[in-house]
């Protein structure tokens, strides 16, 4: 265990604000506590001389004995004094109940920074404010206001919601679901996701860690920290405010400043985790995952009694990343010879009705046997010859001696009461849909994917910083926050590709790259306050070097007509390419408040804003990450030579990919960035236009 090892173990625990005064929250955590903690319970009230048995104290600082945990349950304004203390105490654990901080407005977020840094000046691990409280079953620890106790499992939780623990803990209970520990994040001043993530990871008594999140304040050290968990633990959470209407609703909840929904997706398949919508799939998943082991591939076998069910589950894997497993001609001899005649004995394995739990047994150990099976589901529908307990028996001992991953779909009401506690208890879930049985193998296979993922550091490559830096400042230095291809040398010094060309500020000039070049060429009217210049006829393509010093003219004209004002640097004289013999991609950057700068890859030219067939990574960006980013889009055959086309050169896009993740690591000044078209041949790759935008005060 890691540094939060006593807030979840301690040996006595102070209660700020205790009181045995009804409906108060004092009273509700300081009688929590007595039900069930093993260790001490020490009140701290200057008004009170003893609470619901216990002494008080005037202060943390009067108690004789060392403190590993003070929960605070004082007014607002008087919380942070009562933070000082408990550091002045040596007290190293808080659990912050108090609300009336970030989440009410200014005067309470700036009560919440004085708490911060109250924390940060004692070395404390703070949790909360506006927190319901931590629980611990190992230790009885329930410093918590909710009226539920958590039952003891080996799952630990976390939550941005008070109110969804106590809903989750009613939940469970009917269910007999356990965990091992249980925090309210409440507004998360000081500790956040990514400690409980740490602390859970290195906790040998967590299998599974789960979270509701409603914002991430730090992506980049999530993705990290997640990232290395998940190689053991798995990480399963719901995170909310996917909708503009949700992330307003979060923000009114906690103070949650919410990132767009595109870099949390990004980011969370980054980090390892596995992202759910619902409570129920949280928990199903949850299950399955801490108690069934991973599979050795992807194909379903199912076995059922009842054809209906068994076409359901069939059009559930077809819906997942599963596959349905393709029998050996042993294993269907064998059902052959076992199974009625009547009986379907290609997956699905439909047993047909009148089957007892006996030939259930046969047809699963037949199918298990299977090296081409890789999971099972067992869908049952309640008859007169079928005993749901003794299948249950069944399935357990078969699961047993395999041991590949099996769920079960019993799919009747009473008649599984019985049952379901024989399969809980070997750690075989079971559900009444096929659906959700077949969704959290799918889980179960992702997670098995995940931990496999070859995760290797970004590659830095030998770049040219300073002249990077010296083309910004420049344009800092003319007040531009918008730059085109005037910053194309951005791209020079960072190793990405260019066409050969210059920008020049008169015709003659003009004429010379054009001579240089020996070609037709591109030319461009090159100014900040003109960004869509085709629009505008501000570029010219196939100009023969003796029409190179008219068109500069013409050029300038109708940029001036456009815009009397603008500011004109010249006109970028290019190396014309063929793009009908590459592939027209998109590379660009935006740099989001939670993650950073998240970098996309995509279908360039025209067609990006119509087919939006794109997909994002958070920087930096490893070589694996950025050949998945390719894997990722919908025209991904037309980069590998679909319909009669050359194929690219994919190690150039990869080796584009991490240089401008390099870049846009390098200067967070560089807010927006997209080179559009990319052009992509079998020979290599070239950026054909730049645009970006520049927060000047970051440099």
């Amino acid at each position: 265990m890691g540094r939060l090892s006593t807030l979840f173990a301690p040996d006595r625990v102070a209660v700020v604000g205790a009181t045995d005064s009804d409906g108060a929250v004092g009273r509700a955590i300081t009688e929590n506590l007595q039900a069930s903690f093993t260790g001490d319970i020490v009140a701290v009230n200057p008004y009170k001389d003893n609470v619901l048995g216990l002494p008080c104290y005037d202060s943390v600082g009067d108690v004789d004995a060392d403190i590993d945990v003070a929960v605070v349950v004082v007014p607002p304004d008087v919380a942070v004094q009562s933070i000082r203390d408990a550091g002045e105490a040596g007290i190293q654990n808080v659990v912050v109940i108090t609300a009336g901080f970030g989440e009410t407005g200014t005067e309470g977020a700036a009560r919440e920074k004085d708490l911060k840094q109250a924390a940060e000046e004692y070395d404390l691990n703070l949790v909360g404010p506006n927190s319901l409280g931590i629980m611990s079953t190992p230790e009885g620890l329930n410093a918590t206001f909710g009226n539920e106790m958590a039952t003891d499992g080996d799952i630990s939780f976390m939550s941005q919601s008070g109110a969804f623990v106590t809903a989750v803990l009613d939940w469970a209970a009917e269910r007999d679901v356990g965990f091992k520990d249980i925090v309210s994040l409440g507004n998360k001043a000081v500790l956040d996701e990514r400690d409980f993530i740490d602390e859970w990871g290195s906790d040998p008594d967590t299998d599974v860690i789960l979270g509701y999140l409603e914002d991430i304040d730090d992506g980049a050290g999530f993705v990290r920290t997640a990232r290395e968990v998940t190689q053991d633990t798995p990480i399963v959470m719901v995170k909310s405010g996917r909708t503009d209407a949700g992330a307003s609703a979060a923000a009114s909840h906690t103070g949650a400043m919410a990132g767009s929904e595109e870099a949390y997706e990004a980011g969370i398949e980054q980090s390892g985790a596995l992202r759910v919508e619902t409570v129920q799939e949280l928990f199903d998943f949850a299950q399955i995952l801490s108690d069934q082991p991973l599979p050795d591939g992807k194909e379903v076998a199912i076995v059922t009694n009842a054809g209906g069910p068994g076409v359901m589950t069939t059009d559930a894997v077809g819906d997942s990343d599963l596959d349905l497993a393709e029998f050996t001609d042993g294993t269907v001899d064998r059902l052959a010879e076992t199974m009625p005649d009547e009986a379907n004995i290609y997956n699905p394995v439909d047993i047909i009705g009148d089957a007892p739990a006996e030939r259930f047994e046969v047809a699963l150990e037949t199918v298990l046997a299977d090296d081409n099976v890789a999971m099972a589901v067992v869908v049952a529908c309640p008859t007169a010859v079928l005993d749901f307990q003794e299948l249950a028996e069944v399935v357990v001992d078969v699961q047993d001696t395999y041991e590949i991953p099996v769920a079960t779909t019993l799919m009747g009401g009473k008649s599984v009461g019985p049952a379901a506690p024989t399969l809980t208890e070997s750690g075989i879930p079971q559900y009444f849909d096929p659906a959700r049985a077949v969704e959290s193998l799918d889980a179960l296979a992702e997670y098995d994917d995940i931990q496999s993922r070859d995760y290797v550091e970004p590659e830095s490559f030998d770049v040219n910083r300073e002249r990077a830096r010296a083309i910004l400042e420049s344009a800092a230095d003319r007040n531009q926050n918008r730059l085109g291809v005037e910053a194309m040398g951005l791209l020079d010094a960072y190793g990405i590709p260019t066409p050969q060309g210059e920008i020049v500020d008169s015709p003659s000039e003009a004429r010379r790259v054009a001579e240089e070049i020996g070609d037709e060429v591109v030319m461009k009217i090159v100014s900040p306050d003109i960004l869509h210049k085709s629009d505008i006829g501000g570029v010219e393509v196939g100009v023969a070097p003796e029409d190179v010093r008219d068109t500069y003219e013409d050029l300038v004209v109708r940029a001036r007509n456009y815009q009397r004002d603008a500011t004109i640097l010249g006109v970028q004289v290019q190396e014309m390419l063929d793009v009908d013999d590459g592939t027209e991609t998109i590379l660009g950057v935006n740099r989001d408040p939670q993650f950073g700068p998240l970098v996309l890859f995509g279908l360039g030219g025209i067609f990006v804003e119509v087919l939006e067939d794109t997909t994002l990574r958070v920087a930096p960006v490893s070589e694996p990450e950025a050949k998945s980013m390719l894997d990722d889009i919908e025209s991904a055959p037309l980069l590998r030579g679909a319909r009669g086309r050359d194929p690219v050169d994919e190690d150039a896009l990869v080796e584009t990919i991490q240089r401008l993740s390099q870049l846009v690591t390098d200067f967070p000044a560089i807010l927006e960035l997209d080179i559009n078209p990319l052009v992509a041949t079998g020979n290599g790759v070239a950026a054909i236009d730049l645009r970006l935008t520049l927060d000047q005060e970051e440099l």
